[in-house]
């Protein structure tokens, strides 16, 4: 059974690679091409997708998260690998063969998931508020082994105002000691570091061109170790992050409407899911809307059409043309015209934004913000109220991060809808010279691309694994 490293470089494309000459020759000695990702194109339904070869509609990740209709409530950035429906790649490899070992390192959906080891960001929660860089790590001995060679989980560095490449080499050299000691025959690595300056400052800055190099020198060590060890490896890319130009408020538009209705506490606005007649949950460039009586779907269908940066508005009928008609999507998925891309803001007034709005708070926010990755520039001290927070921090003593703008137009980079050009197609890249059968039949002689639905039988391919139906 041959070894195999599924890495998901997310935010690879053809322009980036050509900053990383490490990734070159890895593709020169072996095959590439572009992959076909699914709507939306985000990590959670790409990942999901890639793993169990079904689509959003099969396997039930519609998004990043959405609202959980049985609790009443807006979730993102989930943990557990039950959410997702189907047999996952390494169940069936296991399947075919009982020995099979795998391990993940960072891929999403990581709580629960069993794969033999396990690597994921869970920071602790203390008793009093505050919360410090950890990672959930199974087996236990493998997260004391990790954190005596390579410190604590840098958990601060993997989103944020202060995210950078610190978090992508603290996964790569996870990756490097998980082989070393446990060779798994399946080891899953994700990598996030083109998501950060690609978003901050746009696929075509000159600080794109410099993550995409900076990136293939951290990767460097762990492809050397893989060609040592006779691991095959296998690149992935979920999406490309395209120009960013034009953020559409949905919420606000559904408010204006008198469909989408908010609470008060401390005088700051909360969304309220339970009484609104419709409201978006936002993800990059696609958003859920989800109308409580089914008589209001065709006028919420109308007004959000009527917006300018709005490209498409899915009714049921047609999400099952792009298989993402399931029962967790909105009635309504919306997608965003190339350029625009959908906030989750719903307050009128910024005095009134809730407290999380101009903080890194990814699991109470309604809505994916990549305004996260920015302090705000209209604060001159955002910086020095950081470094105040971290001495608080430090010291054991409670804070609140409140440096993030509301200003969505600092955010030159996003993703969510299919590409519309190669330069913003995500590629996949092996490093076996042998392309096979499936990836052939794919491509054709016309140039095509490889479905993400199809990753998860290429790997068992190049594994020499025959799975029964």
């Amino acid at each position: 059974m041959k070894p195999v490293l599924l890495l998901d470089v997310v935010g690879l494309t053809a322009k980036a690679l050509a900053h990383m000459p490490r990734l070159q020759r890895l593709a020169a000695g072996g095959w590439d091409s572009q992959l076909a990702t699914v709507l939306p194109a985000v990590t959670c339904s790409v990942q999901s997708t890639m793993l169990t070869g079904l689509a959003p509609a099969q396997h039930g990740i519609v998004g990043n998260g959405w609202y959980f209709r049985e609790l009443g409530d807006v979730f993102l950035w989930r943990q557990h690998n039950r959410l997702v429906a189907g047999e996952k790649l390494w169940e069936t490899a296991r399947r075919a063969n009982p020995d099979h070992r795998s391990a993940n390192v960072c891929w999403w959906y990581a709580m629960g998931m069993t794969t033999d080891a396990t690597v994921t960001p869970r920071p602790i929660y203390h008793a009093d508020g505050r919360k410090s860089p950890d990672a959930y790590v199974r087996p236990p001995s493998l997260h004391d082994d990790l954190v005596d060679r390579l410190g604590d989980f840098p958990l601060f560095t993997y989103w944020g105002p202060t995210a950078s490449i610190a978090s992508s080499r603290w996964i790569v050299a996870a990756t490097r000691q998980v082989l070393r000691t446990h060779a798994p025959d399946l080891t899953m690595a994700y990598v996030p570091h083109l998501d950060y300056d690609l978003q901050r400052f746009g696929p075509d800055s000159p600080q794109a061109d410099a993550a995409a190099a900076e990136l293939d020198g951290v990767l460097a060590p762990l492809l050397d170790d893989a060609a040592e060890q006779g691991v095959t490896v296998l690149v992935v890319s979920e999406y490309g992050i395209a120009e960013a130009n034009r953020p559409v408020h949905l919420n606000r538009v559904l408010r204006r409407e008198g469909l989408l209705e908010v609470y008060v506490q401390d005088g700051r606005e909360q969304l309220d899911p339970w009484t609104s007649r419709a409201f978006a949950v936002a993800d990059h460039q696609v958003a859920h809307v989800y109308v409580a009586d089914p008589a209001h779907v065709r006028r919420v269908a109308d007004v959000l059409r009527s917006v300018p940066g709005v490209d498409e508005v899915l009714d049921r009928e047609a999400q099952a043309r792009y298989g993402i008609d399931h029962e967790r999507s909105g009635e309504l998925v919306v997608v965003a015209e190339p350029g625009a891309w959908f906030t989750y803001y719903f307050w009128l007034d910024d005095a009134r934004a809730p407290e999380y709005a101009r903080g890194v708070d990814i699991h109470r926010k309604p809505g994916y913000d990549p305004a996260e990755l920015f302090f705000d520039p209209a604060d001159r001290f955002a910086k020095a109220k950081a470094g105040l927070n971290l001495v608080k921090k430090k010291a054991g003593l409670r804070y609140a991060m409140s440096t993030v703008p509301l200003d969505a137009t600092v955010v030159r980079g996003t993703h969510g809808r299919l590409p519309d050009s190669a330069a913003d197609t995500p590629l996949i890249l092996c490093s076996d010279a042998q392309v096979p059968a499936s990836v052939a039949a794919a491509v054709g002689s016309d140039g095509g691309q490889v479905p993400a639905a199809a990753v998860r039988d290429l790997v068992l391919e190049l594994q020499g694994l025959t799975v029964r139906a």
